[in-house]
């Protein structure tokens, strides 16, 4: 028998990002449609709990299973391709099934169990260790939404659909900043310049510190867990901008792919204030704050390391995409629009456009570099 550690491997991202930019291209656009009944649409997207699942659960889920598995052999990679893809299709024609949710659990507790126990085992400092209750909590989350949808428990799917993004942007937080700050500090090494404040793991600490506490109370009906978790948001927002300015990435502008990394860290900083001021305050609609982490970080961020991943694996340059500025710009408008969210019914339809022409355009690159990557691994002559 051949033995395992040998067999072929396949890069999860070769497959998932491609599948994951098609989705956000198509799905965000038409559940938009379908629930101002200007397309019909399938019934796991008619409604906004639908369209928050795909987006987190299908969307998310996908660009973090292609980012984090790495190489697999090409058996466990291409069966989780297939079992998110069935996972998918059976959410958007029955939301509401045991068939959905026996794919569900098995499609995440697949993918905890290829990743969870590599990052227990491979850290060795508690702040790198985070990744791995974070993984976990989101599978978790995503298992009780379906179950919450077979036991008819709507209000419930609205509260933790605020858990969910509260976990993504944990999992944005660390993974975004451990990115970042050692590519510009190389970067600023090839200037001549010393950057000191790197990974900076007392801010990081601090605020893994605070986002595990806000993931605590958040669920909690009291006012006074509400008014705790706002004024927590608010401080990991201020601990977030002051690490991202002490980057200096005002020395990167010849470096579009840090640029749109940072500019997705700061939509972080935007989405943990507003739904801070939104919590205490009641100044803004939650739903309009939501969309500042899942359309402007979420999507920045997510847009950004696909394209930056594949680029670098495929042509060794992670700025062979100059349409990188105009992607990220159409996202942060999409953002924009529906954070201010007047007149309804326009914001959305701009927002949607932005979105998926942004990932219609990661699309294509995606899948241009998949064909020469493999021209590339072809026999000569």
């Amino acid at each position: 028998m051949p033995d395992p550690d040998k067999r072929p491997q396949l890069f999860a991202n070769r497959w998932f990002f491609p599948l994951a930019a098609a989705y956000a291209a198509l799905i965000l656009p038409w559940s938009v449609l379908g629930q101002w009944g200007l397309l019909a649409a399938p019934a796991g997207l008619q409604s906004s709990l639908g369209h928050a699942h795909e987006m987190l659960f299908g969307f998310a889920l996908a660009v973090v299973a292609g980012y984090v598995l790495g190489p697999q052999p090409r058996l466990v990679t291409l069966g989780l391709v297939w079992l998110w893809t069935l996972t998918r299709l059976s959410f958007l024609l029955w939301p509401a099934h045991w068939l959905s949710l026996l794919l569900q659990a098995a499609f995440v507790g697949a993918l905890a169990f290829k990743v969870v126990p590599r990052f227990v085992k491979s850290a060795k400092k508690w702040r790198n260790k985070t990744v791995a209750p974070i993984i976990t909590g989101l599978c978790l989350v995503a298992v009780l939404f379906q179950v919450l949808a077979l036991t008819k428990h709507s209000h419930l799917q609205h509260a933790l659909l605020l858990e969910a993004v509260l976990l993504i942007s944990s999992l944005m937080f660390f993974m975004g900043g451990r990115m970042i700050a050692p590519a510009v500090a190389g970067h600023l090494m090839k200037q001549n310049r010393t950057l000191e404040a790197r990974v900076q793991p007392q801010l990081e600490g601090l605020v893994l510190i605070a986002l595990g506490l806000i993931l605590i109370l958040n669920p909690l009906p009291q006012n006074w867990a509400r008014q705790v978790t706002g004024s927590l948001l608010l401080v990991i927002a201020l601990l977030t901008l002051v690490r991202t300015l002490r980057w200096q990435l005002w020395h990167c502008g010849d470096r579009p792919d840090l640029l749109a990394l940072a500019l997705g860290y700061l939509w972080l900083v935007v989405g943990w204030a507003l739904i801070g001021v939104s919590l205490i305050w009641q100044l803004l609609p939650l739903t309009n704050a939501l969309h500042a982490l899942t359309i402007g970080a979420l999507g920045t961020l997510t847009l950004s390391v696909m394209a930056r991943s594949r680029l670098h694996r495929v042509r060794r340059d992670p700025n062979a995409w100059p349409a990188t500025y105009l992607a990220v710009t159409l996202l942060s408008l999409a953002a924009l629009v529906r954070i201010l969210g007047e007149p309804q019914l326009v914001s959305y339809l701009v927002a949607s456009a932005c979105w998926s022409l942004a990932y219609l355009s990661l699309l294509w690159v995606l899948l241009k570099l998949a064909l020469e990557e493999r021209q590339k691994k072809k026999p000569a002559g």
